[in-house]
């Protein structure tokens, strides 16, 4: 893959792999297709899954690889408008376990995070305030937030979580 290979030649190696692909869409089992099924799959999981494939072939064996998937809050609750994207995050959050079992000898660990309602600029003021009220934390999460998260499961620290789904969401998820 082109972006593992970029990587090793400007840096020697590449130790870990954030994979975020969101492709999200708004539709409602009557109005699913199968082209954004086959859009959402394509981006959200096949696309991860052969970025891991990429890296794991290219890793040097060194202990301390990290990979970081992303999934969505769609195991706490009903997410009925938007069932490509749900699926293909399901996807994403039980592939973890699997790819942590299949990498941790390697010494790579594999986690998923679900960051929560996210404050990335798409919601609008209603819909802002409307989860902010409902949050413990009394707001939405933020890109921070996200990555502060991130930063330990990447760390040496983290060495010995793996195959975990993380909830980075201050209580959202706990309601």
């Amino acid at each position: 893959m082109a972006v593992i290979d970029a990587t090793h030649r400007a840096f020697g190696r590449l130790d870990v792999v954030v994979a975020n692909h969101a492709r999200s869409s708004s539709q409602s089992l009557e109005q699913l297709s199968a082209a954004e099924i086959d859009l959402s799959n394509a981006v959200n999981v096949r696309a991860t899954l052969l970025l891991l494939q990429a890296f794991t072939v290219r890793h040097d064996g060194r202990p301390g690889g990290r990979v970081v998937l992303f999934t969505s809050g769609q195991y706490h609750g009903a997410m009925p408008n938007e069932l490509a994207y749900i699926a293909t995050k399901a996807a994403l959050h039980e592939l973890t376990a699997s790819l942590a079992v299949h990498l941790m000898p390697r010494g790579i660990t594999v986690n998923c995070v679900n960051p929560g309602p996210n404050d990335t600029g798409y919601a609008d003021p209603d819909t802002i305030a409307a989860v902010a009220q409902r949050s413990p934390g009394g707001r939405w999460s933020t890109p921070v937030d996200t990555a502060r998260l991130i930063a330990w499961l990447v760390s040496d620290d983290a060495d010995w979580v793996t195959g975990q789904t993380i909830a980075s969401d201050g209580g959202w998820s706990s309601l």
